[in-house]
């Protein structure tokens, strides 16, 4: 069996395995609110290619951790991640219709329920990973809070949405207007944005999953390491398909980062360039792993698929 294909069944059984999980811990049965509870079930079990997760497995049983082991933090990087969508669709932020192929959280019930949908997500994350039972526990809350906080995924939206001029108007320009006459400066700020907004959630999967092995911090950091370049080149792939793919395949709105004056990887690189960029970060994510064990291979088969996927 080939590298793609093992990753393939992986991805497919992790998958699986999270979707069952996620599915018996967000049950409605006898909760306070069920119209709220529907729809973090709505916005959670709506499909997705559940990378996050599947890093923490990959990751976790790599370095000799059980799936049990992993099945919380693999649940909790993959609620935070739910939330964060829910509130990026929102019409404060992205102004989005469509998740998935499928209606929007705020446009399938309501905007104050899905509010409430993503704030409720957030917190059971951190319920997950509070468990008298989870190795490592603390370092896990205080990873995923990290990364998902305003020194990570927050922190990056904001910059994103200061970047389009929508806030500080008359004291700073966009990213369009600054790139115009220092190009060098306006890719170390993109890179900013999403090494925050998108690379920082993918990091802490990665680390979540060391952490669930309790790996050494030489083994952490490395991964680490690798995790920042495959998260930066998930965004720039992001980009490309904005441009290149289609609402069908993509499951959401095409050319939603034109629309909204966005600058992307593609606009400021060009098509080929974008491609080189993510080429070059996947060799860095591949060194970064030279000298970590074999079990850790399919790593480095996922840095591939994350610049080569169509959705």
């Amino acid at each position: 069996m080939s590298e793609v294909s093992t990753l393939t069944t992986m991805q497919s059984l992790c998958r699986d395995r999270i979707d069952a999980r996620l599915s018996q811990w967000l049950s409605s049965t006898d909760k306070l609110s069920p119209r709220l509870w529907e729809a973090m079930r709505y916005s959670v079990l709506l499909g997705g290619k559940r990378l996050r997760p599947l890093l923490v497995y990959l990751t976790g049983t790599g370095l000799g951790a059980s799936l049990d082991d992993c099945d919380r933090p693999a649940m909790a990087v993959e609620l935070i991640h739910a939330y964060s969508l829910i509130h990026d669709d929102l019409p404060a932020m992205d102004d989005d219709a469509l998740r998935r192929g499928q209606p929007t959280c705020h446009m399938a019930f309501d905007e104050a329920t899905a509010i409430l949908a993503g704030d409720g997500l957030q917190s059971l994350a951190f319920e997950l990973l509070a468990h008298p039972d989870q190795h490592n526990g603390l370092a896990m809350v205080r990873v995923l809070a990290q990364s998902s906080g305003p020194e990570g995924m927050v922190g990056g939206q904001m910059l994103d949405l200061a970047a389009e001029g929508q806030f500080f108007e008359g004291t700073a320009r966009s990213l369009e207007e600054r790139s115009a006459n220092d190009p060098a400066w306006t890719q170390q700020a993109l890179e900013q944005i999403h090494r925050h907004k998108t690379g920082a959630l993918i990091q802490a999967s990665v680390h979540l999953g060391a952490l669930a092995a309790q790996a050494p911090d030489n083994i952490q950091q490395a991964l680490i390491h690798y995790a920042s370049a495959i998260g930066l080149a998930f965004q720039v792939q992001d980009d490309i398909l904005d441009i290149i793919s289609t609402p069908e395949v993509l499951g959401k709105q095409t050319g939603a980062d034109i629309a909204h004056d966005k600058l992307t990887y593609p606009a400021l690189l060009g098509l080929d360039g974008a491609r080189s960029l993510a080429a070059t970060l996947v060799d860095e994510a591949e060194a970064a792993l030279s000298g970590l064990p074999s079990s850790l291979d399919p790593l480095r088969t996922l840095a591939h698929y994350i610049i080569s996927r169509d959705h």
